[in-house]
């Protein structure tokens, strides 16, 4: 069975899309599109944006987004038998499975980028990589730091000693020091603009909740394993309950492809920037294949 995979923010370069812009009409279409419905030229952004334009959540999201639905139009043997994507890659997994239609999905991505930047502007906050420790152990330093009064916590969950802590800069400062204590082989603050799936999104979640409900939702054409339960689901209200909590609670990304393979998943595609995920995978199943559908 095939699995198709969509990455997220972190996975985005300068001259991202130009090649599929240039070269297949069905990608250049959704490019178009997307131009249209944002009310700016996103395309430019992508094609000639330095670094930090890039890193600006109010673009990184709907850019990788848009990269990867227009790169999965132009493949139309693509087929997947189920489909999950990391964090915002999970929009792009629901348009592949026919769940959302390609313009409302781009129009929650905007959104949600727009809600998380407000949230990270009122609830400023930071994340770190924490690598070579147990999962166990980095979740129950996370809570006693958090009980104390500085927030920290699991925010994804990559592959087995691969794991990103979201918080209060001060509560993300703290688990490092402990959790180096504690036998990890690095802690490293990521530069990133807040503390993305952690308590600190609230905000951002009431924001999407609401727009998520004046959006329509289809049955799945295949099971979406969902970041919040790894779990598959194909049901519209599910769906929907699930993306919004996906905003505070962490991405269960090793879980998810654990549960792909104990479904019956033999090959994993990655659609979109990068090949992150691809690395991923193989830490988790190397058992599978796998692929990068880039361009």
């Amino acid at each position: 069975m095939k699995a198709v995979i969509f990455p997220g923010q972190g996975s985005q370069f300068t001259g991202m899309g130009r090649d599929l812009y240039e070269q297949q009409p069905a990608a250049r279409q959704l490019m178009d599109q997307a131009n249209e419905i944002l009310g700016f030229s996103l395309t430019d952004v992508m094609f000639t944006g330095s670094d930090e334009d890039l890193r600006q959540t109010s673009v990184t999201q709907p850019a990788i987004f848009l990269h990867s639905v227009a790169l999965a139009a132009t493949l139309p043997d693509l087929r997947p038998d189920m489909v999950a994507g990391h964090s915002l890659g999970e929009f792009s997994a629901l348009v592949a499975a026919r769940v959302l239609k390609f313009d409302d999905a781009l129009q929650l991505v905007a959104r949600r980028a727009q809600a998380m930047q407000a949230a990270c502007q009122e609830q400023p906050g930071t994340m770190a990589a924490i690598l070579g420790l147990d999962d166990d152990t980095t979740v129950r330093i996370c809570q006693e730091i958090t009980q104390a009064g500085d927030v920290v916590v699991a925010a994804n969950f990559n592959c087995p000693g691969q794991l990103v802590i979201s918080g209060s800069q001060r509560g993300v400062e703290l688990a490092c020091e402990q959790l180096k204590a504690a036998g990890a082989k690095r802690a490293l603050l990521l530069p990133v603009g807040g503390a993305f799936h952690s308590p600190l999104m609230q905000s951002a979640e009431a924001a999407l909740a609401q727009a998520i409900e004046r959006t329509q939702f289809s049955a799945g054409l295949c099971a979406v394993y969902q970041n919040v339960d790894a779990a598959p689901h194909r049901d519209p209200d599910e769906i929907r309950r699930n993306l919004v909590r996906q905003l505070t609670a962490p991405v269960r990304w090793t879980q998810s492809i654990q549960r792909m393979v104990q479904d019956g998943a033999t090959e994993f595609v990655e659609c979109g920037p990068g090949k992150v995920l691809q690395g991923l995978v193989k830490k988790i199943a190397s058992e599978v294949v796998g692929s990068s559908a880039v361009v």
